[in-house]
């Protein structure tokens, strides 16, 4: 099943209280799911990440395989998709679970300037204000980071697992006795 999902994140203080919001659409445009998720003290990008995060797994809950997703963050879709380096050990820790996400799915993201993307702020607007959750056929239960799919190996090659080669190291060869002559270079100073 193809779905739209657009996503944002915010904090009133940056850090302070925030909120991820994602809504998640069919292709003709019924709403299927939307929610705002209370975040007593985040910063916008965990708030972004997180909207990512919850997103996929509300996408996993409704069957969906196919995503294309849509979100006013830069740094996060540049990041998801490898452009920007991640530097910040909270939100690499982040990207490690939603790529882990991610995987299942077929995943088209895009970048979309603010004024498109009024959905999904709206929600997380709300749910800010409210200091609470909001949404409409939300995530029925949010699991934790330890029951999501293990992290892939990283050295599995053709189904086996490949480590780095260690190879000896040929012996040095003995200096050359032969020494060079040093050509005759005229002082600039004194005599030749």
């Amino acid at each position: 099943m193809q779905v739209k999902i657009n996503i944002d994140g915010g904090s009133r203080g940056n850090p302070g209280p925030g909120a991820a919001a994602y809504v998640i659409c069919s292709l003709d445009g019924a709403i299927l799911a939307q929610e705002g998720h209370f975040m007593p003290h985040c910063t916008n990008n965990q708030a972004e990440y997180t909207a990512l995060k919850l997103a996929l797994i509300k996408a996993k809950e409704l069957g969906a395989t196919e995503l294309f997703i849509q979100s006013d963050s830069l740094l996060l879709v540049k990041q998801f998709l490898g452009e920007y380096k991640i530097k910040h050990p909270d939100l690499a820790a982040r990207m490690a679970v939603i790529r882990r996400l991610a995987a299942p799915f077929t995943i088209h993201m895009q970048h979309v300037l603010r004024h498109l993307n009024k959905a999904p702020d709206a929600l997380a607007n709300k749910a800010m204000d409210a200091k609470q959750s909001v949404g409409f056929n939300p995530i029925v239960r949010l699991p934790q980071d330890e029951e999501l799919p293990p992290a892939p190996r990283e050295n599995i090659v053709n189904g086996v697992e490949v480590k780095p080669v260690q190879r000896q190291t040929a012996p040095a060869k003995p200096a050359s006795k032969r020494t060079l002559k040093k050509p005759h270079q005229p002082d600039l100073f004194g005599e030749l």
